[in-house]
């Protein structure tokens, strides 16, 4: 029985435990406030990142791709460790360079067996794919069926977040200087979606609790195999009513073993800012 590692990326928002129990390794993007550069989830943790994030006079971060030879350096302790193949699941590539990295390193190491696969989403839409890919790999499957199982189940992820301000749409460019303006005074809050690689705005509310109740519609409106919860700087008495809700609306029931919990992190949080929430869903076949 051949054995296939699982790698990932940092944008994937998996937690240091759900890796550690996947045997996932996590290879981190860059993430840099003003002149201090830091590899995420490595030298900067999510609690620290939101730290900076929401400081007096915090500079805007930036992401960066993680570098080819970031990719190499895990995929050769990977094989070094035993591993005969490799099957690395990126954030889209609509939506950062990661995976073209990743590539590169896979030439470098041309003579060995990796697959590269688009999660075609970001956050625990691509953690979920590579959960899914660990555990495949766990039942025995090769290198080349989990790659095809992630591509395939990767039409099924759908991504809801309501963002608590536009502010940091317009700082990323998205939108201009006078739309975040009316849109703080009117208190719209946009809902974003992450379908197919694209990122794109499923509706817009005018308070917060109408963007929290679109979301919950938005995530239960079919039955659903996965479900994670995605927050910001949330308190954990509002995430857990959310999570409880969500779960409790899902049609037909969801598995409580298939719910997670999963704070942005440093790689996927500068696009979203404080104060969001939402999920990322599985849609049942």
């Amino acid at each position: 029985m051949s054995r296939v590692a699982i790698v990932t990326d940092s944008a994937s928002d998996l937690t240091t435990e759900q890796a550690r129990a996947a045997s996932i390794r996590i290879v981190p993007l860059e993430v840099t406030f003003g002149s201090q550069r830091f590899k995420a989830g490595v030298d900067l943790t999510t609690e620290a990142f939101w730290e900076r994030m929401v400081a007096p006079d915090a500079p805007f971060p930036t992401t960066a791709a993680a570098s080819p030879g970031d990719f190499r350096a895990i995929f050769s302790e990977m094989f070094d460790a035993g591993a005969d193949a490799i099957v690395c699941v990126n954030v889209a590539g609509t939506l950062s360079g990661t995976i073209k990295s990743a590539t590169i390193a896979r030439e470098m190491l041309a003579d060995r067996e990796i697959h590269i696969v688009d999660s075609t989403s970001a956050s625990m839409g691509e953690g979920m794919l590579a959960l899914l890919g660990a555990e495949v790999a766990a039942a025995g499957s090769g290198a080349a069926e989990i790659g095809e199982r992630m591509r395939d189940r990767a039409a099924d992820l759908n991504v809801f977040v309501a963002l608590d301000t536009l502010e940091y749409l317009r700082k990323g460019g998205r939108i201009s200087g006078t739309q975040a303006a009316i849109g703080g005074f009117l208190s719209v809050k946009p809902i974003i979606t992450i379908k197919d690689g694209a990122v794109d705005t499923a509706d817009r509310v005018r308070t917060r609790s109408k963007a929290r109740e679109r979301v919950l519609e938005l995530l239960t409106q079919r039955p659903v195999e996965r479900l994670a919860i995605l927050y910001t700087t949330s308190t954990p008495e509002e995430i857990q009513a959310f999570k409880d809700e969500v779960v409790g609306r899902v049609p037909g029931g969801v598995d409580a073993g298939r719910v997670t919990v999963n704070p942005v992190g440093p790689s996927v949080g500068p696009h979203l800012g404080p104060g969001c929430l939402g999920g990322v869903v599985l849609y049942a076949r």
